[in-house]
């Protein structure tokens, strides 16, 4: 069964930093698209960073380069994203999702098919 847990989440200052977690089961991390959404009260859901290592692919959203990261760990199964200098338009909640059914897929027009339930991030000014 494919689960994606998010960790992490939490309530910080302006130019604080955050650390996500996202634990996978049921699949391998490293050989599949992962990403992270988030989304704002009466914004859509945007895509913030994918990894697939598989293809040699990675994405981020000109509102997050320089200031996120997102990396993964096969032996522990986990993708993270580093926050820094986090800005209170970050404040959302954050989702891990994964393509699962496509191995080669990479983070062009990613479209997953897994989510998990969301940890929220609360930047305050």
């Amino acid at each position: 069964e494919v689960q994606l847990v998010e960790s992490g989440g939490g309530l910080v200052q302006a130019g604080g930093s955050l650390r996500l977690s996202c634990a996978a089961s049921g699949f391998a991390v490293d050989d599949h698209a992962i990403g992270w959404f988030r989304q704002s009260p009466g914004k859509e859901v945007e895509v913030v960073s994918c990894i697939s290592k598989s293809v040699g692919s990675t994405y981020s959203a000109d509102s997050v380069k320089g200031r996120f990261t997102i990396s993964s760990d096969n032996a522990k199964n986990t993708v993270y994203l580093q926050m820094n200098n986090l800005k209170p338009e970050d404040t959302a909640l954050y989702y891990c999702t994964a393509i699962v059914a496509a191995p080669d897929a990479g983070c062009g027009d990613y479209d997953p098919d897994f989510w998990g339930q969301g940890t929220q991030v609360t930047v305050s000014s």
